[in-house]
């Protein structure tokens, strides 16, 4: 997937995640804010890795703000940002994902 232009999903609200990406050249960044950083860092890192490699994405900067969200939300939250910003608004490959 080839991103286009800056996005994000998401809140800051108790158990959710508010995530902003944008293309870059130089692989994936990650910029990781939690609450429970310490004790679920490694595991939010690995679910922002899998989700982006799943979508095809080799190059981007993400941010994420987590609030205790859950493995599915932020998953999610990480694919809608993906999807605006390759402005994919039709035929998403649910099954894939």
């Amino acid at each position: 997937m080839k991103l286009l232009k800056p996005a994000a999903a998401g809140t800051l609200e108790s158990s959710d995640c508010f995530v902003s990406i944008e293309p870059s050249e130089n692989g994936i960044e990650i910029d990781l804010k939690s609450d429970v950083i310490r004790q679920f860092g490694d595991r939010i890192r690995e679910v922002i890795g899998e989700t982006l490699e799943t979508l095809g994405i080799e190059n981007c900067t993400i941010s994420v703000t987590d609030k205790g969200a859950l493995d599915c939300t932020i998953r999610a939250r990480v694919e809608s940002a993906a999807f605006r910003s390759a402005e994919i608004k039709e035929e998403i490959p649910w099954e894939k994902l």
